[in-house]
Parts: C-alpha cells; sequence; structure tokens
C-alpha cells in the first residue's frame, strides 16, 4: 500500500525547522560598552544607526547619561543602561534628590529610548571612599522608589562590583563576599536587587588575570583544567569559574536565585610589544566564545540551563584613554565602523581590519597565586580594618582564575570611581580610566577552540561557516521530507 500522503501542516513544520536552522546560528545577541574618550569617534546618531542596520547588537552600557547619546537609542529598538556618576550618590540617597535626577536624566528620554537599567555608580567598593559606600544600597533603594513613583517601574537599578569584592575566590566553591561588606553592604544589596528582580552586576576579565602558562585557560583552549577540590568539577574556564565564584559568595548569602548581568569584559587587539597572547585573533577568540557562552543557555557548572545578559568591553578604540596601550585597544570597531575581526556579530559579511604589526611575543612575567590578592591592599583601604578578608583569601587560587584588577596605577573610568589592583601580565598590569567611563577589571570565558588563525584567516573562515549550517539545515530537511 502506497504511503498516505503528506499533510501541508507537516510540510510547512519542516520547512520552519529548515529556516529556524539556517538562521539561528545568526540571531545571537549581545551587548556592548559605548564609550567615547576619543577624538576621532562617529556622531551617537551615526553610532545607533550602524548598531542597528548593520549588526545584531542588541543592547548597549553607557557610562554617563549624556543627552545626544541616549536620544540617539530613541525608537531603535536597543536597550540602553545609563549610570548615575559616583558623584551622584549622596543626592540619590535622598528622596529629593532621587526624584531629580530622574527628572532630569529619565523622564525626558524615556520610554522612547529603552532605558532598561540604572548602574548606580561604578566599583564603588574599590573606591576607598567610605561616604560613597555607606550611601550605595540607600541610593539603590531610593532612585528604584523615585522611578516607580514616575511611572517607570520596569527600569531596574543596580550597581556594577570589580571581583575585588570577593575573598577566597578560588576555588569557585570557597567564594565569599569581604568580612563586614558581606554583612552591612552585600546582604542588604542581594534583598534589594531580589525583591526588585534586578541582576547582581560583576566586571569580569580574565585578560587581567593570565599569564604564559594560563592563556589557554583564560581563552577557554583546550587545557587540563583547575580542580575544584570543594565540588570536584574540575574548571577549563577561566571565566565561569570567575562567574561560580560570585555565585558562590551570593549563596553562602541566601541569595543563589538572583541573577548575574556581566557588565564588563573583553579582550584588547594590541598592547605592548611582545606581549603574549595579544592581538586580533586573540580578541577574536575570546569573545567569540564569550558569546556562545553567555547565550547558550547551558549554564555553568553551578547554574546549569543559564543565560547571562553580557557587555562586552568595547564599541570601539578610544585614542584619549590613558594608561597602558591595551587600554585604548578593547574595541571591536575603528571609529570608521571597520570591525577589528569577525565574530559573527554582523548582519552581512565584513572585511576586518588589517592585522597590526607586532615583534616576537615574549611570555609576560608570571602573576602571584592569587587572583584577589593584588586587589586586596586597595580593597582593605576601602573598608574597616575588620572588613577585610581573613589572610587565607589573599593566597587562594592561580592568578589565572579571577583576573581580578591589580594595577595601582588604574582608575574605574565610571564617574569618579578609583579603580582597584589587578593582576594583570605586563602592560595588562595598569587599567586605566576615568570619570566618565567606568572600564572595571576584564575577565573573559575560555573558549573551547583550538589556537586560532592569523587575523586574516580568521575572517575568511568566519564568513565561510554561513553556508555549512545551510547545507546541514538543507540535507535534514530532505531526509525529513523523505
Amino acid at each position: 500500500m502506497a504511503p498516505p500522503p503528506r499533510h501541508g501542516c507537516m510540510l510547512r513544520a519542516e520547512v520552519v525547522i529548515c529556516i529556524f536552522l539556517v538562521i539561528a546560528p545568526f540571531s545571537m545577541a549581545i551587548g556592548v560598552n559605548y564609550g567615547t574618550k576619543g577624538d576621532n569617534l562617529p556622531s551617537p546618531a551615526k553610532v545607533a544607526a550602524f548598531l542597528v542596520t548593520r549588526t545584531n547588537i542588541d543592547r548597549v552600557k553607557l557610562f554617563d547619561t549624556k543627552p545626544d547619546i541616549i536620544r540617539a537609542f530613541a525608537g531603535t529598538g536597543i536597550s540602553v543602561m545609563v549610570t548615575a556618576s559616583n558623584g551622584d550618590i549622596p543626592g540619590l540617597a535622598t528622596q529629593n534628590g532621587a526624584d531629580a535626577w530622574v527628572a532630569t536624566n529619565i523622564a525626558p528620554y524615556y520610554p522612547a529610548t529603552d532605558i532598561s537599567l540604572v548602574a548606580v555608580g561604578n566599583e564603588i567598593m574599590d573606591t576607598a571612599d567610605k561616604n560613597l559606600i555607606g550611601n550605595l544600597v540607600p541610593a539603590m533603594q531610593t532612585l528604584k522608589a523615585a522611578l516607580v513613583t514616575a511611572g517607570y517601574s520596569k527600569i531596574r537599578v543596580s550597581t556594577p562590583s570589580s571581583l575585588g569584592i570577593l575573598v577566597d575566590a578560588q576555588p569557585p566553591s570557597a567564594a565569599r563576599f569581604r568580612d563586614v561588606w558581606d554583612v552591612a553592604i552585600f546582604t542588604p544589596m542581594l534583598q534589594f536587587l531580589q525583591k526588585t528582580k534586578s541582576p547582581l552586576i560583576v566586571n569580569t576579565y580574565p585578560y587581567f588575570g593570565y599569564n604564559g602558562d594560563t592563556l589557554p585557560y583564560a581563552l577557554a583552549r583546550s587545557n587540563p583544567g583547575v580542580l575544584d577540590t570543594g565540588t570536584g568539577i574540575t574548571y577549563t574556564s577561566m571565566f565561569v569559574a570567575q562567574l561560580d565564584s560570585v555565585y558562590s559568595a551570593m549563596k553562602k548569602l541566601g541569595f543563589e536565585d538572583v541573577e548575574i548581568l556581566v557588565g564588563e569584559t573583553g579582550w584588547p587587539t594590541k598592547a605592548m610589544d611582545g606581549q603574549i597572547g595579544v592581538s586580533q585573533a586573540e580578541a577574536a577568540e575570546y569573545n567569540k566564545y564569550l558569546i556562545g557562552a553567555v547565550s547558550s543557555g547551558s549554564g555553568t557548572p553551578l547554574m546549569p540551563k543559564r543565560k547571562f545578559e553580557t557587555y562586552i568591553f568595547a564599541l570601539f578604540n578610544e585614542d584619549l584613554k590613558p594608561g597602558p596601550v591595551a587600554e585604548r585597544n578593547f574595541g571591536m570597531f575603528q571609529p570608521d565602523f571597520t570591525p577589528m575581526y569577525d565574530i559573527g556579530i554582523m548582519k552581512d559579511p565584513v572585511k576586518t581590519a588589517p592585522a597590526q604589526a607586532s615583534v616576537a611575543p615574549v611570555a609576560p612575567p608570571k602573576v602571584a597565586a592569587t587572583p584577589v590578592a593584588a586587589t586586596a591592599h586597595a580593597l582593605e583601604a576601602a573598608a574597616p580594618t575588620e572588613a577585610n578578608g581573613s589572610n587565607s583569601a589573599k593566597a587562594s587560587a592561580p592568578a589565572s582564575s579571577t583576573g581580578n584588577k591589580s594595577s595601582p596605577t588604574e582608575e574605574a573610568e565610571g564617574s569618579d570611581a578609583q579603580s582597584s589592583t589587578k593582576n594583570e601580565p605586563s602592560e595588562a598590569a595598569a587599567k586605566s580610566g576615568d570619570d566618565e567611563e567606568g572600564d572595571s577589571e576584564k575577565t573573559k570565558p575560555k573558549e573551547e577552540s583550538a589556537m586560532p588563525p592569523a587575523a586574516g584567516a580568521a575572517s575568511e573562515a568566519t564568513n565561510f561557516l554561513f553556508p555549512i549550517p545551510c547545507i546541514l539545515a538543507v540535507a535534514l530537511c530532505l531526509t525529513v521530507h523523505v
């Protein structure tokens, strides 16, 4: 007997499946930090138009509330995170101050511009300013109340922190918030975030935690991994280990259900001459891994089946930023919108910038065994003596596992915040910033891929990937149809 004819709905279902399989690899979206410390950057209107028409970037994080930038994203469908400066915090802790801030910085633009979150300051716990630290949570609470009163209840409120808020950060299962701050600051902060369904924002940069031996771990290449004896889990990605460290610290306070948002992470394309592990190829490798890791839904060993709202640092190379060469070269795009590398976020095939000239690589000096040790002194200065972590916390894990800031010469770009020190290889040991942009410690996830090809070859290889899903999808459809 001849098989019954297929129904039209079955055929349509197969077509839908085929279309989904073809376009799914290219629908991945990601956020980006949009800094403006350059004298050659395009206008905000051009930036917004570029992101909408040419990329899959669907959200941006700003380090301020500049009217021209916020207005540029009106009606674009791109969500915007704005930042209240560190200096605004004491005023935000008062109801009148919070109401006035909302009237000036939110009301003129929302909802035409989709402001999704207000970041209160940047890495306040690293500033050593007891007035800012003491007013941080009250400012968050009062600002949220002002937003609700104004009718903007959907706008979330949080604050970015560096990984210096942790002690005993390695292995991840041992991580906890710093003594005194855990009760005085993070318990009420997490209660607020839990109640308002807002995320804890952390800035993670594996770049500042690697050395010549741990580069594969920082880039999530094939590596033997780092064993967490507390859980029996072997981590092969520094980025994943960092996220689980934050989760463990929250769980110890009973707030494991609070979401984690990655406020900054990235990898530079250029650093000091001869620094190993820094080129367009490594930057592409890290960021491509990152996008897959945070959006796949696979989560981490301690947070399975989670996705993480993530903002890559940064949109552009910024030639006016102070500090080491790397600080001016975290951008994914040149000022003329030429991609520095291809990581699959463009809607059309791209031609990337030519590889930057470099000298023979020299392995950076090995960093101290503790990722948080280098930040301990700066953080301890920011808190009362009893707030300092235990001695064991200062000598816990390999530097590659957290990538905290450890350069005394750097400042967090957000408002008035001074950045904490960072464990960095060679030039990466000094991250700069200033009052306008909250560039904080950078930590990236490791990828499971092999060594990346040369920058030019990487672009060609990525462009070649497009036909493969198409071919597989068509073959699957034909098989199902037959």
